[in-house]
């Protein structure tokens, strides 16, 4: 049964129970490590993605043509769920939208005082339709058609980019670069790949005097972006200056020690959140000048993954609180109008009108117990894909989804 048919009978149910906060609340109200510890902000790592298709055009490695041929994947529903498994072992996908990769995040200790954040990757094979551990890669970047991902090393900054073939597990080819990169973000059409740069490694974590908790540096790192060509691996560095918090006596900066660049859906802005600034995010040309936010774009929020649709005209907002058991806004990306999805936080665009999100049950009062769903605009009906997550954010062993669409 297809996903029209599933909502296509759907009943718009209103529940009146007490909403419990959205899913990841606690990872996205972490401090930015300052010297003024009272502030608060929000922090999100951004996950870059990739799409798992039937056959689609991506760009070869060492040619300008287009390499058209079948992911290898035996199931070809437009459904494929399982949500026996949690974290999945066989793909999971709607519509063209696929859960390319997830991750475990890990503290590895160095010394006493220090220490580094580091990611396990199980990464889709087209070919299997399973999902494949690796400890090589700190980063992972999907470009779409899921025959190519971008890779770093393990030590961060890297000094090369690494182009992995997904179905082999063999680098094809590095793209070695004068400044340190921590991030990588594929453009919507796979030929661009926008790399963030920093000094220092942007996953580094510390102790503070007194304390028994592991955290982020105080202060970024973050030098600027390269904007890269993806077939002929060329692209120049711009370098974006930090501006110093006036509020902070020491001269911190802004921005979390992660804040990471991606390629707005133009293919001509480089667009990353700032916590601290008046609209929470900030846009540039690709010389470094700061522009003001294109049309459509005002409205996009940097810790939510889904961002706009494909046809741009709706941008997935943040926790709505109300209406179902849990929501989630939508907005117009012109007129700024909001309305109402199902699901606590929404991670990847299924078409112009489903969203694949993370919800709770019905019957389920502890917000961190979710699973991958399957929602659609204007329906109370939603879809299980996977099962669901155990234990609260902050416990080891939680996995975190990297979406791609087609």
């Amino acid at each position: 049964m297809n996903v029209d048919e599933l909502v296509r009978d759907a009943l718009r149910e209103q529940a009146g129970d007490q909403l419990p906060l959205p899913a990841g609340f606690a990872d996205r109200v972490l401090a930015v490590r300052r010297r003024r510890r009272t502030r608060r902000i929000a922090a999100v790592a951004a996950a870059t993605a990739a799409v798992v298709a039937v056959a689609v055009a991506v760009p070869m490695l060492d040619s300008g043509k287009k390499d058209v041929r079948p992911s290898g994947v035996v199931d070809r529903k437009e459904v494929n769920a399982h949500p026996d498994q949690s974290p999945p072992r066989d793909l999971i996908s709607a519509g063209g939208t696929t859960l390319a990769a997830y991750y475990v995040q890990q503290t590895d200790k160095e010394t006493k005082d220090t220490a580094v954040s580091r990611r396990t990757y199980y990464l889709l094979n087209p070919k299997t339709g399973k999902y494949e551990k690796t400890t090589k890669w700190s980063w992972v970047a999907v470009a779409p058609g899921s025959a190519t991902a971008a890779v770093l090393e393990r030590d961060l900054p890297a000094s090369r980019i690494g182009l992995l073939d997904l179905a082999s597990g063999e680098v094809k080819r590095w793209i070695k670069l004068d400044h340190g990169v921590g991030g990588l973000a594929f453009s919507r059409d796979g030929r661009k790949l926008v790399a963030t740069t920093y000094r220092d490694n942007p996953d580094a974590l510390s102790k503070t005097q007194g304390s028994k908790d592991w955290s982020p540096d105080m202060e970024s790192s973050r030098s600027g972006f390269y904007v890269l060509d993806v077939v002929s691996g060329k692209g120049p560095w711009t370098e974006v200056k930090i501006k110093s918090d006036p509020n902070d006596p020491t001269g911190g900066s802004f921005l979390n020690s992660r804040q990471d660049f991606a390629l707005t859906d133009d293919h001509r802005h480089v667009w990353a959140g700032n916590p601290m600034g008046s609209i929470g995010k900030q846009f540039w040309d690709f010389t470094g000048k700061e522009v003001s936010a294109p049309a459509g774009d005002k409205y996009l929020e940097w810790f939510v993954d889904a961002g706009k649709s494909p046809n741009g005209k709706l941008v997935a907002g943040d926790f709505a609180g109300e209406g179902w058991k849990t929501a989630s806004w939508l907005v117009d990306a012109l007129t700024g109008e909001k309305t109402k999805v199902r699901g606590q936080q929404l991670l990847a665009w299924v078409g112009n009108d489903k969203l694949i999100a993370w919800d709770i049950d019905k019957n389920v009062k502890n917000e961190f117990h979710n699973r991958l769903v399957l929602v659609t605009i204007g329906s109370n009906k939603e879809v299980p894909l996977s099962g669901f997550r155990q234990g609260n954010d902050a416990d080891a062993g939680r996995w975190e989804p990297v979406f791609a669409q087609p």
